[in-house]
């Protein structure tokens, strides 16, 4: 005969057979977790006749014919559940059965960097390539700052916050947008244990009155109608990779800066009537645009890869093997959009152009170019902005008219 731990201040466990009956008339054996007179279950994945189960003695009768091999496996739970329940109450945390529960059923515990490790699974299941990549070396660097101690939620404070923003800005040559970038993530990683009921809210370090995340203003500058005509117009007969290269960019800026991860998506299929219509990767947002007379002159030139297996316009992918692995198409896009940038650097030179020349610039072109040309509707409409405040603050970039006049009715005398 065993017995649970039964400590008044901690967590106490013990075994049930739980009511709700299975087909084949047994029941399922569950691990009842119970503290402050709240009770949680994880379910073993065994299931016994009510017959077989003494619940006083906590254990499965002689009388079933793998009763010894059913016991041995529920005392080494009961040692596993109870050693992980005292390392977890012994935290300074103050834990809920909700939490307690889930720490145990997790492979993962509920420090810090045991979440931080989840967060990244979630995300490279979920396909996110980019937000991976780019998140794995912040959580890295905090590790790094904490001088890798496995920190509980609880030690995350303001002040250890704030050290770790100096520390960012006096170790490494970055901007203020960056530093946001590593407080977001340590923001997302402490919300999401609290809305699993790893953590008490009362915790939480950022906010009113607490760290406070303020995204800093920087400028978008894009390129200007002259260059763009002088980039329609250069002679690249003669550099194969500079002509695709220029074709993205322009293809990108003749639909209203659109991403580059969907346009290296773009298949012949998507065209229909003179129209193209695609689903934007980022929202999810659909619609379709006339094919512009200097993009009907674009594709021309992919014509004879129009039969390629893919059926794909552009060749960046053509070599990924499922579409429905979106981590690796995502992975495939971003070496992609590198190779791409660096030739677009090349062709900037080649075309003597001062401004920062990328696949994200094309955006702003037209963002710049458009200025307040087109009604705020129209422009939601072709970035496929969910928000028009998301649109009005974009635009407002571009937009120097009123700004220009009102400063020249005071100075122009």
């Amino acid at each position: 005969m065993f017995y649970p731990c039964s400590t008044n201040a901690m967590a106490t466990v013990k075994f049930e057979l739980r009511k709700k009956q299975n087909n084949d008339g047994t029941y399922p054996l569950a691990l009842r977790i119970t503290k402050n007179r709240r009770s949680s279950y994880i379910y073993l994945g065994k299931s016994l006749e009510e017959k077989f189960w003494d619940q006083k003695a906590q254990r499965v009768r002689k009388s079933h014919p793998n009763s010894v091999r059913l016991n041995n496996f529920l005392l080494q739970k009961l040692s596993e559940y109870n050693d992980s329940i005292l390392q977890i109450e012994t935290d300074v945390n103050p834990h809920t059965v909700k939490a307690i529960r889930q720490n145990l059923e997790s492979k993962n515990g509920i420090s810090f960097f045991d979440q931080a490790k989840e967060y990244l699974a979630n995300l490279k299941a979920a396909g996110k390539f980019n937000r991976r990549s780019a998140d794995e070396p912040r959580i890295k660097r905090f590790k790094e700052f904490v001088k890798e101690k496995d920190i509980t939620f609880n030690e995350i404070t303001v002040p250890l916050i704030e050290q770790f923003k100096v520390h960012l800005k006096s170790t490494r040559t970055i901007t203020d947008r960056t530093v946001v970038n590593h407080l977001i993530v340590l923001r997302t990683i402490f919300s999401r244990a609290i809305k699993a009921g790893l953590v008490d809210p009362k915790f939480y370090p950022f906010g009113q009155g607490k760290v406070k995340i303020k995204f800093p203003e920087s400028a978008k500058i894009g390129l200007s109608e002259k260059e763009i005509k002088i980039l329609e117009e250069l002679d690249l007969s003669d550099e194969p990779r500079l002509h695709h290269v220029r074709n993205l960019f322009l293809f990108s800026f003749y639909f209203a800066g659109m991403r580059v991860s969907d346009v290296l998506r773009l298949r012949w299929s998507d065209i229909q009537n003179d129209r193209l219509y695609y689903t934007m990767g980022k929202n999810a947002k659909a619609g379709s645009l006339k094919l512009p007379e200097k993009v009907i002159k674009i594709l021309n030139f992919y014509q004879r890869d129009k039969k390629s297996k893919t059926d794909l316009i552009f060749p960046e992918l053509k070599h990924v093997k499922s579409f429905d692995n979106s981590f690796d198409v995502q992975r495939k896009i971003s070496y992609a959009v590198k190779t791409i940038n660096k030739f677009l650097e090349r062709l900037r030179e080649e075309a003597k152009i001062e401004k920062s020349l990328t696949m994200h610039i094309a955006r702003h072109t037209f963002g710049n170019i458009s200025g307040d040309k087109i009604p705020i509707q129209m422009l939601q409409k072709l970035y496929r902005h969910s928000s028009i405040t998301t649109t009005i603050g974009y635009q407002a970039n571009f937009i120097h008219k009123n700004a220009d006049e009102a400063l020249d009715s005071v100075i122009d005398f």
